[in-house]
């Protein structure tokens, strides 16, 4: 466990050696923090807009969950898609360290650092609760959801990193990857429901979704950190193919 954990903070110090993380961190919280005002802008116009005409129903209708929370969570999801850091393993290749120690190090690394980035934009529900009424149950199974995708992420970045030196091919291959599982769903009503329920069930953002609307169903987390679980098998693999070549 020692030396897992010495990766893990070599793998984070490694990411602010640089501007990089820097940029990255500026970056995400610029994206997230405009997407969070024009969401926040919106509600407010339309909360004065059926003030202005009485229209009850209208307003009735407003909540911060649905118009403000979902949507923005939906938001960070696709930022992480995009942000999710991805490493190569060119310096570790050589290590005398068991390759599942390498592999569970850098994961522990990557994902702290991602999990700083999601902790950072913890201003924004916590606006909400100090000027709104927002339901707090919705916010804990959001930010556990878009958690749990950040380390599905994270694992198959690892994985990808793992099959080539090259960081381009990498991400890009990584970025395939997750947004083939984040897409799954979109033709699941034109399939019928057998092919189309198995496809929403293998898409990441159905059950994301579901978390989203404050519903944490056993299945999505045991989903979810199967396949974190079975990307980084698949890197342990990898990298143990790569040290006999």
């Amino acid at each position: 466990m020692r030396m897992i954990l010495l990766i893990a903070g070599r793998e984070l110090r490694s990411f602010f050696v640089s501007p990089i993380a820097y940029v990255v961190l500026a970056g995400f919280l610029l994206v997230t923090g405009w997407f969070f005002f024009n969401l926040l802008f919106r509600f407010h116009h339309l909360t004065t807009l059926y003030s202005s005409v009485q229209n009850v129903q209208g307003l009735q209708s407003l909540n911060l969950n649905e118009h403000v929370i979902a949507p923005l969570l939906h938001n960070l999801a696709i930022m992480l898609l995009i942000m999710v850091p991805v490493r190569t393993y060119e310096l570790l290749l050589t290590s005398p360290l068991a390759v599942p120690q390498i592999v569970i190090g850098k994961f522990i690394g990557c994902l702290t650092f991602v999990g700083f980035m999601l902790l950072l934009t913890g201003i924004y529900p916590a606006l909400l609760l100090l000027y709104g009424d927002p339901e707090v149950g919705v916010l804990v199974a959001g930010y556990l959801g878009l958690y749990l995708l950040a380390t599905v992420f994270v694992s198959v970045g690892l994985f990808t990193s793992s099959l080539t030196e090259n960081q381009i091919i990498a991400a890009v291959l990584c970025f395939v990857i997750l947004l083939l599982l984040y897409a799954l769903s979109w033709p699941a009503q034109t399939l019928g429901p057998g092919l189309g329920h198995i496809l929403g069930y293998l898409s990441v953002v159905e059950h994301f979704s579901q978390m989203i609307k404050g519903q944490i169903d056993t299945q999505s987390i045991v989903y979810l950190l199967s396949l974190a679980v079975l990307s980084l098998f698949l890197t342990d693999r990898s990298v143990e193919a790569s040290r006999w070549r």
